[in-house]
Parts: structure tokens; C-alpha cells; sequence
């Protein structure tokens, strides 16, 4: 929400600067995100007169005109305004201004051959207004400022502040809540609110309510003989500094009101009306056009505000097109109505329509600020377009209850950490709005829809007091050594995460909501919103991958040529979430040099390299794993492959992504990538933090070098795994180290060549030790056909 200062102290009697209101604001949960002061940008430009204009000597169009900005010379402005004249007083913007409305710095330059410097400028390029059709033209009177700032001449000194309000602080949705938030902290007092005693006359508008879930109070009044135009500069300020845009008298009031106290209301040109306004529920299929030229289908559970004819409103989100006032409107019908907060929601969901109104009706606005609200926007329409008010109609009751609690003023201390005096606590309660009886009987106000218990109390006094003033308190601990609190699973995700970084890759955090379109590729997502806050965010993603080549594209797109990226999540499948690692490696392996020749990509074996290492880290069993088929339809065939303890316990998958995955993904270029299935690893029940002691063997390792032949489609770790477990006391590692295939071998033949690692435990090795140990290694690969080669 946002206000400028000198709105804030319409409300507040305060000397504080806009800084210090701004500190105190966070403080006291009302969160600053932006303070800006438009007379910042508009320090350069300056009053200045207009001494000479005369004709451009080489455009018709253009005139030629000596500026007096209050400096020692005129500047020479060529100017193509039509109401440009000698004398008139302006706004002028010297050479080195930026002009804000056209984005652009003046500089001296020629214009049809004739030199200019600086401008003389209209609203429009000063973002003070639509109007664009001359310069601005200011009073005589104003000749006297020639030379002065023209931000200090239009007092255009005010900053404004943009505040973010929690859903729950629905009492803050207005200038006048955020003021009394002010004042019991401290910044000021509070100003007693000024609704005015209206002199009415004649019946209420014909007003009912129809629908007491929805809309449990309609009040209304008339106003006859008024004229419409422009709002005064001071509304029309205010509201720009709220975003806001005038529009007329009528609409800019109800604008006013509802930022100035949270109250939304709206008014009808009777003119445009048939009949009586009820509000009740919709009728199936029943359209709306609203306010923004959209027409809306409605069905049975909203609420709308119709005439004899039909609905006009969506209650309490949006007015009509149809009864909106204008220029030609002399009779207007006033709305202040209470519609239930659940309700709008509802309606604004299925809609999919959000406006000022619906913000502050779903939250709550004040139910008993109906007839105040009504009177201070009928005093406004009175003041600024005349006329004469007819008497109020009250139709329905409006949930006013008074709700209590009782409470004990310890309880701050004892909840909330700090001790306030009772005097203290009543104080900063009754200047929110909270009645204390003497035996602390506390009385909600009707526009603190968010109190409810007794906690919420030492809330309110914990935040107005200021959460610094809690002091830093350790935890009793318990005598002794502490211990670690980590589960094997969390170490092993840390190490895991640990290697992963260790070796190069970028760790990203990715939203675990995917589009449709991303989970498409991988099977399609299992669980899904039924109203996302966005398309692109509904899906809960079935793996880790469609955010990392989201990822890889965004980095890809700004200029990276390695991308290594890897990302610790959930995957959510149909029963349960499953923690996984993945990650994806695209674009260049190494860059071209003069020694490696041209740059190199990634392929599948440095997918798998990076699993196995990530696993080995992550306490994997990786010299039991098999390497079993191909990976699944988001991998390329014949280019991935899984890791398995078995045939049906998945540790990994890796690979070549398919090219139909990044193409449907718009990542560009062939990538590798993989995943790690955390909760598939087995895990030591007892792990800590720090690695095994390192116990170097006794006695010296010894290597023997095997060559089989095998059949040509036999997979080397099958082989491996077959050597290693002729002796699994002896045998400490195995690894292929040449491959050959040729005539010499036979036809679908290969020989494959195993260096094999002895360590000797309790004795060295001799060479019937050996020899014994050779005859194991022959007879366990001779299992899958393998001949020893001669």
C-alpha cells in the first residue's frame, strides 16, 4: 500500500521525518519495501520565463524562444508547444535534466539547423499528469519564483512510502489504521476523526439485501443536483502517490475513502438505474461487465448488486460498466455495503479478478464503520460537487458483536520474553483500539477481525514495544558433551552435497512447482493445484531435471559456455516425496586451446562419473553397483543407463538427455544429466561427522594383470564383479585398463584386461599364495564364459 507523508499526517500529529516513520514502520510489522520523494527527480527544472518567442527561421512549426531560468543569460530553446508565448511563466528543464515522462537526458543539440539547450516542459514529461497538449503554464503570479526549484514551488516535497501489509492486518488497509499503528508506538498522536453532522432530507433509495451470507448489510443514501468534473489537486495528489488515477469527483471520492480508512464503496449514477438495488445471488450463467470493459460468467454462490434489469456489480470486487457516473451525472446513489470475507474470496478465486475492493473485503474490512464510511464520502460529495443528500437506507444487520478475552498481564513476560509494565501494556492496547475493564477484561475492536486469543494480545504489545528490546536469552542445555542431531540420511545429503560442489558444479534451488508442459516429458506430474498462483507453477515436479534445464537455458541464454549445475530437492511421486540429487552438464567440457584443438562437450560417461563420485561420497556401496539398460524416455537410448544394488534397487539413472526433452524444454544443444535417489542408498545406522581414521595396510600391495576373452557383448563390470569376488578378503580393487578386439581374437570376441589389487592382511603373499589366488580369479570369470587369453 502507499501514501505520501502529508497524507500520513492528515491522521497523525507528528514532527518525525519520513526515515524515521519509515524505520519505525518495519518495526513494528508494517514493512517498508520502497520510500521515494517524486521532488527528487524534479530538483533540476526550474520557474523560468519565456523573454522572447519568435518564429524557427526553418520550420513553421517550431517557434524560437529566450528562457529566463533566474542565470546570468536566457538559454535559446526551440519549441515546438502551440501555447508557447512571450511572457508566460513555465517549467523549464536545463541541458544534463532527465526527462522522466520521456526517458531521454536533454543535451545541448541543433534542431533545423538552429541550436537549443534544455526544454520547456509539459505534465506528461514530468509524470505529473496525461496532459501533453502544450508546456505547462503556471500563474503570474509565479514570476516572482523565476530561478527556484520548481519541486519547492509545487511543494512537490512529499515523499511517499510503500508498505507491505500482511493479510492479517486488514485494519491497515488505510491510511487512518496505519496512523493509530503510528501513534501507540510512539511517532505521534493520533487526530480524533472528523465525520460531519450531513443536514439530509427526503426518503433512502430503495436498497435491500437479499443474500445475508454474502452481503449481511446494504447502506445507501442519494445525493440530487450534484456536478461532476475533475477532483481538487489535493485528492488527485493523493491518490497518484497511492497509484492511483483520477477519474472524476464521484469515482475519486470512493477511491479516497477506501485508501484513506479501508473502506470500499461505490456509487451509481440513478439515472443509468431501473428500479431498487438488491444485493442477492447470482443466477446461473449470468453475466457481468465490469469496470475493466471484461465481461464475467457468474454462477449461484456470488453475490452481485442488480436493479430490475439485472446485475450490475460483482459485489464487493467490481463495479458495472454500465451505472458507473460520468461527466453528464447529476443524481448519484452512494453504496456502503458489508460483504462476508470468506465469500469474496471464493468469488475472486474462481473469477481470477483481484482490485482494491476485493483486497480489503477478504481480509475484513470494519463492520461497524458502515454509517461513518457512508457519511464521510457523502460530506466529500457534498463539498466538492454540491447537492442535496436524502436520508439513509439501512437495509440488513451488520456483524458487529463485541468479541472478548480475558487476560493476564504476565502473560507478556512469560510469552512474549519481555516485561512491560501493566500501565504500559494498557496503554499501547487502548491506543489500538482495545478496551480494558479493571479486571483486564479486554474488548476487541470490530476492525481487529485478526484477535482472537489471549496470545494475539501479547502480539500486538511484543511489536508495538519493538522486538529488539527482547533480550538474547540462551537455552537451558544439558550438562556434558552434546551430541550430534543429524540422521544418517541428513549426513549423508550433506556430504553428498559437499562432493557435488566439490567437483565443480553450481548448486541451484529451483521452485518444486514445474508447469504441465515441463512435467510432460518426464511422465507428467502426479500431484497438481487446483488453483495455482500460476500456470507455470502447478505441477509438484516428478523429477529434479526440469528445473536444472530450465536453469541451464537462463544461463545459456545470458552468455555461459559450461554450464555444470546440480540441485538437493524432492521428487513427488504418486505415494510420497522421494529426496534426490540431480544435475545437468551442457555446453562446452573444455574450451578450445592450442593444445586440445577444438572445444569439447559432455557426453554420458561424464554424467556417470559425476553420479558414482556423488554416491561414493553420499556412503553408496559403489563397488557392488551394477550398471543395468537404459534409463527411461527422458534419456537418450543407448546413451544412459541406471546403477542398481540388483536388479530392482535404483540408486541412479544418467545419461544423454533426449533431444526431444530439451527441445520441448527450449534449452539449445545436446546435455548429460542424472539423477541420485537419496532414500534408495543404504545407510550405516550410526555415521558422524568426520571420516574413518586413516589406517595405512601394514604390508605392501601387490598387482597381478589378467586378459580374457570374452564374448563381444559381455559388459566389462560384469567382469569386474566376477573378479572381485574370487577372493573378497585379498581383493581390494579391479579395473580395466585395455581393451581389444580383432580377428586374432575371434568373431564377437574381446579381450578385456583386468589389473587386479592384493592386500596382504596378515602375512606377505607367496607364489603358491598367488598362484592359488590366479586360479580363483580364472575359475570366477571362467563363470560367464571367459577364457584366459594366451
Amino acid at each position: 500500500m502507499k501514501f505520501s507523508l502529508s497524507w500520513l499526517k492528515a491522521h497523525l500529529d507528528t514532527d518525525a521525518s519520513a526515515t524515521e516513520i519509515a524505520e519505525k514502520l518495519t518495526s513494528i510489522g508494517l514493512e517498508i519495501e520502497g520510500m521515494e520523494n517524486p521532488a527528487d527527480a524534479l530538483k533540476p527544472f526550474r520557474v523560468a520565463k519565456v523573454v522572447e518567442a519568435g518564429p524557427h527561421p526553418n520550420a513553421d512549426k517550431l517557434q524560437l524562444l529566450k528562457v529566463d531560468d533566474g542565470g546570468a543569460e536566457p538559454w535559446q530553446v526551440v519549441c515546438g508547444a502551440p501555447n508557447a508565448k512571450a511572457g508566460m511563466i513555465g517549467v523549464f528543464g536545463p541541458p544534463g535534466s532527465y526527462i522522466p515522462g520521456s526517458d531521454f537526458t536533454l543535451k545541448p543539440a541543433k534542431i533545423r539547423d538552429v541550436e537549443s539547450f534544455g526544454m520547456m516542459c509539459s505534465y506528461r514529461e514530468l509524470e505529473l499528469g496525461d496532459d501533453h497538449d502544450g508546456i505547462i503554464k503556471l500563474p503570474e503570479d509565479a514570476a516572482a519564483k523565476v530561478g527556484t526549484s520548481y519541486a519547492d514551488y509545487a511543494d512537490l516535497d512529499d515523499p511517499v512510502f510503500d508498505v507491505a501489509i500482511t493479510p492479517n492486518r486488514q485494519d491497515c488497509m488505510g491510511v487512518r489504521g496505519i496512523a493509530r499503528d503510528l501513534a501507540a508506538a510512539g511517532m505521534g498522536k493520533l487526530k480524533p476523526m472528523d465525520v460531519a453532522n450531513i443536514s439530509r432530507s427526503g426518503g433512502g433509495p430503495d436498497v435491500r439485501t437479499e443474500d445475508p451470507d454474502g452481503c449481511p448489510a446494504f447502506y445507501a443514501c442519494t445525493v440530487k443536483g450534484v456536478s461532476n468534473g475533475k477532483s481538487p489537486d489535493w485528492m488527485q495528489a493523493r491518490l497518484k502517490s497511492a497509484g492511483q488515477k483520477p477519474i472524476n469527483t464521484l469515482v475519486d471520492i470512493t477511491n479516497y475513502v477506501m485508501l484513506d480508512h479501508g473502506r470500499p464503496l461505490h456509487v451509481y449514477d440513478v439515472a443509468k438505474l431501473n428500479g431498487g438495488l438488491v444485493a442477492r445471488k447470482a443466477k446461473p450463467g449470468e453475466t457481468v461487465l465490469a469496470l475493466n470493459d471484461n465481461e464475467y460468467t457468474l454462477d449461484e454462490t456470488m453475490t452481485v448488486i442488480a436493479d430490475d434489469k439485472g446485475a450490475h456489480d460483482i459485489g464487493g470486487i467490481m463495479g458495472g460498466a454500465s451505472t458507473g457516473s460520468d461527466e453528464g451525472t447529476t443524481e448519484v446513489l452512494i453504496e456502503c455495503a458489508y460483504f462476508t470475507p470468506e465469500n469474496i474470496a471464493r468469488t475472486g478465486q474462481k473469477l481470477m479478478l483481484t482490485s482494491d475492493a476485493r483486497q480489503r473485503f477478504e481480509r475484513g474490512v470494519d463492520p461497524a464503520f458502515l454509517d461513518d464510511g457512508l457519511a464521510l464520502a457523502t460530506a466529500l460529495v457534498l463539498e466538492l460537487c454540491g447537492g442535496k443528500a436524502s436520508e439513509v437506507t439501512r437495509a440488513g444487520t451488520p456483524p458487529t458483536e463485541q468479541r472478548s478475552l480475558s487476560y493476564d498481564p504476565a502473560q507478556c513476560l512469560a510469552l512474549g520474553g519481555i516485561d512491560v509494565a501493566a500501565e504500559r501494556q494498557q496503554d499501547i492496547l487502548e491506543a489500538l483500539g482495545f478496551a480494558i475493564a479493571d479486571d483486564w477484561t479486554i474488548t476487541i475492536p470490530t476492525w481487529r477481525r485478526d484477535v482472537a486469543v489471549w496470545q494475539d494480545i501479547v502480539e500486538e504489545i511484543v511489536r508495538i514495544e519493538g522486538l529488539d528490546t527482547i533480550p538474547s536469552t540462551p537455552l537451558p542445555r544439558k550438562p556434558g558433551v552434546a551430541r550430534p542431531t543429524a540422521s544418517p540420511e541428513q549426513l549423508a545429503e550433506r556430504k553428498a552435497r559437499r562432493a557435488a560442489a566439490a567437483r565443480g558444479l553450481n548448486e541451484v534451488v529451483n521452485w518444486s512447482f514445474i508447469s504441465e508442459k515441463e512435467a510432460a516429458p518426464f511422465g507428467g506430474g502426479n500431484w497438481s493445484l487446483a488453483n495455482p498462483i500460476s500456470e507455470d507453477l502447478k505441477v509438484m515436479r516428478p523429477s529434479m531435471l526440469p528445473g536444472l534445464i530450465a536453469a541451464a537455458k537462463r544461463n545459456s541464454a545470458r552468455g555461459a559456455t559450461s554450464i555444470r549445475l546440480f540441485e538437493v530437492g524432492r521428487r513427488y511421486l504418486e505415494s510420497s516425496e522421494h529426496p534426490t540429487i540431480g544435475l545437468v552438464l551442457t555446453g562446452e567440457k573444455s574450451a578450445r586451446s592450442w593444445q586440445g584443438g577444438a572445444a569439447s562437450k559432455f557426453d554420458a560417461y561424464d554424467a556417470k562419473a559425476e553420479v558414482l563420485a556423488i554416491l561414493e561420497a553420499a556412503g553408496a556401496p559403489v563397488d557392488k553397483l551394477m550398471d543395468f539398460g537404459e534409463a527411461g524416455d527422458a534419456y537418450h537410448p543407448g546413451q544412459s543407463g541406471t546403477l542398481r544394488l540388483g536388479p530392482k534397487k535404483i540408486l541412479a539413472a544418467f545419461g544423454a538427455l533426449h533431444p526431444s526433452v530439451t527441445k520441448a524444454l527450449g534449452l539449445k544443444g545436446a546435455a548429460v544429466g542424472g539423477e541420485i535417489f537419496l532414500d534408495a542408498i543404504p545407510l550405516k545406522k550410526k555415521s558422524g561427522h568426520m571420516r574413518d581414521a586413516f589406517a595405512p595396510p601394514a604390508l605392501q600391495a601387490v598387482t597381478r594383470d589378467f586378459a580374457f576373452i570374452v564374448d563381444a557383448d559381455l559388459p566389462a563390470g560384469d567382469l569386474l564383479r566376477a573378479v572381485k569376488g574370487a577372493d573378497k578378503k585379498l581383493i581390494t580393487d579391479a579395473r580395466i585398463f585395455d581393451l581389444f578386439e580383432g580377428p586374432s581374437v575371434g568373431e564377437g570376441k574381446k579381450s578385456l584386461a583386468v589389473e587386479i589389487t592384493l592386500q596382504p592382511v596378515e602375512a606377505t603373499l607367496t607364489e603358491e599364495d598367488l598362484k592359488a589366488l590366479s586360479d580363483k580369479v580364472v575359475a570366477s570369470a571362467s563363470k560367464l564364459g571367459a577364457e584366459l587369453r594366451g
